[in-house]
């Protein structure tokens, strides 16, 4: 009976975690929506050939924050986007660079990335890079 109710606990508890970690779709919040955070550190992406068309942000319980983002390679060449050239604007008006990534494209080509952009309390409110 004891190992049945241990067994029924660390089920339950599993479970929980699981809902917890899985990710869902924040509210959408259109693209033309203009943002007033003052940036007095001037962070800024690095300058590159893409252009972030649209993005979907995702979050779950424990404060992850990720964002499928889609970008438009503008350059007639091969070019790689990574880490550098996008940032998230969260809620608190701070500006944060993603974790790791590289996606190669080919010229002109337009693909979705999912990005983590770490955990924070406060949502994104938008993602951007700089051409």
């Amino acid at each position: 009976m004891g190992k049945r109710i241990v067994g029924l606990i660390f089920l339950f508890s599993f479970s929980v975690f699981a809902d917890e970690s899985a990710l869902s779709v924040d509210r959408a919040i259109s693209n033309n929506i203009e943002l007033a955070f003052p940036n007095d550190s001037n962070i800024q992406p690095d300058l590159s050939d893409f252009e972030v068309i649209n993005f979907v942000l995702l979050s779950n319980e424990t404060g992850e924050r990720w964002a499928v983002v889609t970008f438009k390679n503008l350059s007639s060449g091969r070019r790689t986007v990574n880490e550098k050239h996008v940032l998230a604007l969260l809620a608190n008006g701070s500006r944060v660079y993603p974790s790791e990534f590289t996606e190669a494209f080919r010229g002109k080509e337009v693909k979705s990335v999912t990005i983590n952009f770490s955990d924070s309390k406060f949502p994104i409110l938008s993602v951007y890079s700089r051409t």
